[in-house]
């Protein structure tokens, strides 16, 4: 009778228990939340254990903790526990255990192991029963669970500690799937973010339907660019037409794209053009790659388009620039043949003071043409950065002087006021540099002046337009002139701007300046000068029309170092 009692009381406690694991593993799957299952992962360990407190420590890929959780504790509790000075090496020690450790008393347990005494700063009994199991995942600890103390002081039993396992076992499976589901969101993320950052182009199509499933910003742009303000950009692919390479013209109205995409060809870097009903179009080199699915089905589509505008800017400024240096060129070289022909043909006739004239034509021009090839050799050296510059003490007004002599002998408007302040004083400056600046800007000036704008209301300033010359103190950003008026008045032999801006070698100054048609590379426009001060030419905003009175004011504190 009495053994079939105990039988009884036996089931009765094991049915206990498994309810309770099945009460235990309901609330844990109840929340999705990485650090709530966790938590009740914990706290049912210590339930159904016996355990009076419970801990559970997570190391990262470093095999450094860094997470900690506690049950039965308070906050207070927690803090202290943590802050034990002896808490690293116990960590340590316990964070290395491999397998399940069930000790009667932790304290005298881990004085046997050679460690520092530790008093829990916890109330507990005499001994303090200790019961822990590592969070294996995937043949790698990834952190430890630990319950320790017992209401009544007993020891914790073999059923407790094949229970604390299974709990481990569950803190494993949902710090994998958290770590998993990690690595996914953060692949996904940096995915999402290389692509929108990237200046090409990309969309994704799903082939069934062939809707796009993704786009990125570039993508946004080419879109934003062919449809109207209006036009939802999913209409935009029922009537976009594209010519290909060869010339094939497709239009999305006949051929649907869904039909298109079912054609599986594989592009690579075909120039093609896409068109909107509305007259807009875009160059583009496309590449498309189908993507497989473990069937070997395709399920979307990679399209990527890179737009061609800024390579077409780029050839057509080439092409402006070489069709200036032929023309900056071809005007010294027909000089010289003039003279050179003339000699030969009728020297018989010329007198020696004629001769000498075209003699020194023919020096004057080839001083031109070397003029213009080291200019153009300052060019390719802004380009890579090597352009030097040798500052000397200058005469501000000596050099103003020649650049106005410069400007004046090639045949520059003989109506030029240049006022500068007495007694300014010595400047550090590449001579040679900023003169050709200062011609530049006079000669783009007087170009502009040539142009005759008209004023719309010539009574204001008696039809003419101020233009000042000056040099500024103290501004690293100086007042920018008005974008149309300034773009008239540096042009690119009438061509439109062709702006650049290019350090100019290590440790020198940045150099700014519009393209001209005067003798050599412009560089006029703005010339920086580090913190000290600019030079660079403005509409002063007093309204009239063109005039060539242009002024020149420095300031005796400014300190030039082009």
């Amino acid at each position: 009778m009495d053994q079939s009692g105990q039988q009884d009381r036996e089931i009765g406690e094991l049915r206990e228990r498994l309810s309770r694991l099945s009460d235990a593993s309901r609330r844990i799957n109840e929340s999705l939340d990485f650090d709530t299952v966790l938590q009740e992962v914990l706290d049912s360990a210590r339930s159904l254990t016996g355990g009076r407190y419970g801990v559970m420590t997570l190391t990262g890929d470093s095999g450094q903790i860094e997470d900690f959780l506690s049950s039965g504790m308070t906050g207070e509790e927690t803090e202290r526990l943590w802050q034990l000075p002896q808490g690293p090496q116990l960590i340590g020690y316990l964070g290395s255990i491999l397998e399940p450790l069930r000790v009667r008393d932790l304290v005298g347990h881990l004085t046997s192991m050679g460690l520092p005494a530790f008093d829990p700063p916890l109330p507990v009994g005499p001994e303090v029963p200790f019961l822990a199991a590592p969070i294996v995942q995937r043949g790698a600890n990834v952190g430890n669970i630990f319950v320790f103390d017992t209401d009544d002081g007993a020891e914790f039993s073999r059923d407790d500690e094949e229970t604390l396992v299974m709990f481990a076992s569950q803190a494993a499976m949902v710090i994998g799937n958290a770590r998993t589901y990690r690595d996914e969101r953060r692949a996904r993320t940096d995915l999402e973010t290389l692509v929108n950052t990237s200046p090409v182009g990309v969309v994704v199509f799903d082939v069934k339907t062939g809707a796009p499933v993704l786009r990125n910003r570039e993508m946004e742009r080419f879109v934003d660019h062919l449809r109207e303000p209006d036009q939802p950009p999913e209409q935009l692919l029922d009537v976009l037409t594209f010519v290909r390479g060869d010339g094939r013209e497709i239009s999305l109205k006949e051929l649907p794209i869904a039909e298109l995409l079912r054609i599986h060809e594989v592009i690579r870097v075909e120039e093609i053009t896409l068109r909107a009903p509305n007259g807009r179009s875009v160059s583009a080199l496309l590449n498309a790659t189908p993507i497989l699915s473990d069937d070997g089905e395709i399920e979307t589509f990679v399209v990527t388009l890179q737009d061609m505008t800024p390579l077409e800017d780029l050839e057509r400024l080439r092409a402006e620039f070489l069709g200036m240096v032929s023309h900056e060129l071809r005007a010294p070289l027909t000089s010289i043949k003039g003279s050179v022909t003339t000699l030969l043909e009728s020297a018989s006739e010329l007198d020696p003071a004629e001769m000498t004239q075209f003699f020194r034509i023919i020096r004057d021009q080839s001083d031109q043409m070397r003029y213009l090839i080291g200019d153009l050799l300052d060019v390719a050296r802004i380009e890579t950065g090597t352009l030097s510059v040798t500052p000397e003490h200058s005469d501000v007004s000596l050099m103003v002087d020649e650049a106005r002599n410069r400007f004046l002998s090639g045949g520059g408007r003989s109506d030029l006021r240049i006022d500068v302040e007495a007694d300014l004083p010595p400047v550090m400056a590449d001579r040679r540099r900023i003169i050709q600046v200062l011609s530049n800007l006079l000669s783009n000036a007087a170009r502009y002046l040539a142009r005759g704008l008209a004023d719309p209301d010539p009574g204001r300033t008696g039809g003419r337009r101020c233009h000042d010359l000056r040099r500024r103190r103290g501004s690293r950003h100086p007042r920018r002139p008005p974008a149309a008026p300034l773009q008239e008045v540096l042009p690119q032999h009438g061509r439109g701007p062709g702006k650049w801006r290019r350090r100019v070698g290590p440790g020198t100054r940045d150099l700014q300046g519009h393209r001209g048609g005067a003798r050599g590379p412009h560089l006029g426009g703005e010339r920086r000068a580090g913190p000290g001060g600019a030079v660079h030419l403005h509409d002063s905003g007093c309204g009239g029309g063109p005039s060539s009175n242009c002024k020149s004011v420095a300031s005796p504190t400014w300190k030039a170092a082009f």
